[in-house]
């Protein structure tokens, strides 16, 4: 049997059931990447009109808290018919691509009772696109927005809403992201084998960290010399 005959042997239902399983979780991703963005600067009062009370909230200041919403979908066991193997079809599909999800964390953090950021985690991707599950939790909000929502922004390839990567967090207020004792030390990447990677940090006006020397890089690569042990 050629090539050709053996593609024209194919009924027409199970190749359309295949493009539909593939395009399944696309607009959900979508749908979820834009959450992450238009939800930014909405109150709290209002992410709990359309989003729901969260699971879990921990206030880390003040004016800054963390907010967990988490869910979990069923995903029922297709079974074959008369017509069409769905169940065959199904499992081919998985076989070579992996199947769906079921659980989506999101995270969010407040800045003085506004959101500031949207994060994802968890097997929450569907069958196309990344974080698909996690439009169940937003979907509230997405068909009946809140007034202190932002405005929508285009979609892939006019604006940054695509169905495969998150959007960028927007820059943070210090308050938001530093604690009274993160923010008296700071990371140096000087590759010196024997100093702590978190340091004090230097008092205002100091001259900046200098970048890593040729003799710390390639003393980090051989180890470098053993220190002296009095």
């Amino acid at each position: 049997m050629s090539i050709r005959s053996g593609f024209s042997s194919l009924h027409p239902l199970p190749l359309m059931a295949l493009l539909f399983l593939g395009s399944c979780g696309y607009f959900d991703s979508q749908a979820a990447h834009e959450a992450q963005y238009s939800l930014i600067g909405t109150t709290s009062y209002d992410l709990q009109a359309c989003a729901g009370v969260p699971g879990s909230t921990k206030q880390l200041n003040g004016t800054t808290a963390i907010w967990q919403y988490d869910i979990t979908r069923t995903i029922p066991t297709p079974q074959d018919s008369t017509l069409i193997p769905v169940g065959s079809i199904i499992n081919i599909y998985q076989a070579f691509f992996g199947g769906p999800g079921s659980t989506c964390r999101m995270i969010i953090r407040l800045d003085h009772d506004r959101v500031s950021e949207v994060h994802y985690s968890g097997n929450d991707d569907e069958y196309i696109g990344d974080d698909g599950i996690c439009s169940l939790i937003t979907r509230g909000c997405a068909r009946q927005r809140e007034s202190t929502m932002r405005k929508p922004a285009p979609y892939w390839p006019s604006g940054p809403i695509n169905a495969f990567s998150s959007v960028p967090t927007p820059p943070q207020s210090t308050s938001a992201t530093y604690s009274a004792e993160s923010g008296k030390y700071i990371p140096v990447f000087d590759n010196d084998p024997y100093l702590p990677v978190i340091r004090p940090a230097p008092p205002p006006g100091s001259p900046p960290v200098p970048a890593p020397t040729d003799k710390a890089k390639n003393g980090a690569k051989t180890g470098g010399s053993q220190p002296a042990h009095k």
